[in-house]
């Protein structure tokens, strides 16, 4: 098995014929050539199939929701998650994003779920995947994380519960949706440009907004916690290596870049959850949140730093 430090040069040739198909329909390219997700049965469960074989199954986000409790705490891997005592975490909590996972056995015993979007963290760091997500642990994985993984070793999937993070905007096996389209779904809420937006149903879809902490975030509001909190979220600092990487290995990030885009789906999501009995809080005290009104709450801080 070989990993890339990013898609291997035969995705990018997919890419470019995915490009043929038109705007439309060029996210053709995130299950092209060989992944197809079958239509849900009557509970809602839907078959993974690669090369005409099947090797798993996607789960409803109900599931998400039976298993969370009354907080539920999205888990970065910015430098600040060094700042946090996680111990103190309820178990099944945390919905750990990308190398967060890391923290597994760790500072965290058992998390809520797991969620990753973006492949190139699969092509990246599939070994620290497979090292530390048990077959118990819920994964949040998108169209191209599951063809990556499939491309890779795709009896890993066989009996993992996963739940599909599907792009709203660019749905599987469906064309490019408009703002004017999604306007009209009444699990959608976009703000006054429509140029951001949040799902109520993450089973129907969900906005990517340039971190999959927007994705955690749409699934963590589906389970109607009393609160939900951020940590590890920095934003700011997203070109210093991650709390797993060692300087000088930093893999490149579109975060500083996305900060706008990621933010205003942020303060869209607060003021959701504010109509909704939700209350969001920021634990890291290194983070862009708390320029936006977010403010700090250091329920985690480790004791040295707190004031």
């Amino acid at each position: 098995m070989k990993l890339w430090s990013e898609r291997p040069p035969w995705r990018s040739v997919v890419k470019v014929a995915a490009a043929l198909l038109g705007k439309s329909r060029r996210h053709a390219h995130a299950w092209l050539p060989y992944l197809a997700l079958q239509a849900p049965d009557a509970e809602g469960h839907r078959a993974i199939v690669y090369h005409g074989k099947l090797v798993g199954s996607l789960l409803p986000a109900t599931a998400l929701r039976e298993r969370a409790g009354p907080s539920i705490f999205i888990v970065g891997s910015g430098p600040s998650i060094n700042d946090n005592d996680l111990v103190t975490m309820e178990k099944r909590s945390g919905i750990l994003l990308n190398g967060a996972i890391g923290l597994i056995g760790q500072a965290i015993t058992e998390p809520l779920a797991i969620a990753i979007e973006d492949e190139r963290f699969i092509w990246r760091h599939f070994a620290l995947v497979r090292a530390h997500a048990s077959p118990e642990t819920i994964l949040l994985l998108s169209t191209e994380v599951i063809r990556a993984i499939c491309e890779i070793e795709p009896a890993f999937l066989d009996g993992r519960k996963i739940i599909l993070i599907d792009n709203i905007r660019k749905p599987y096996r469906k064309m490019l949706q408009s703002p004017d389209s999604l306007s009209a779904l009444p699990f959608v809420v976009l703000d006054g440009e429509r140029e951001t937006g949040l799902s109520l149903d993450p089973d129907k879809g969900v906005f990517q907004g340039g971190s999959v902490a927007i994705s955690a975030l749409q699934f963590a509001m589906f389970c109607e916690p009393r609160e939900i909190g951020l940590l590890g979220i920095d934003i700011v600092n997203a070109d210093q290596p991650r709390f797993y990487e060692r300087a000088g290995q930093v893999a490149g990030s579109g975060i500083v870049r996305a900060r706008s885009r990621i933010m205003a789906h942020f303060r869209l999501a607060k003021e959701i959850c504010a109509r909704r009995g939700i209350t969001i809080h920021n634990h890291s005290a290194v983070s862009a949140l708390a320029a936006e009104g977010f403010g700090y709450d250091d329920r985690f801080a480790r004791e040295k730093d707190r004031p």
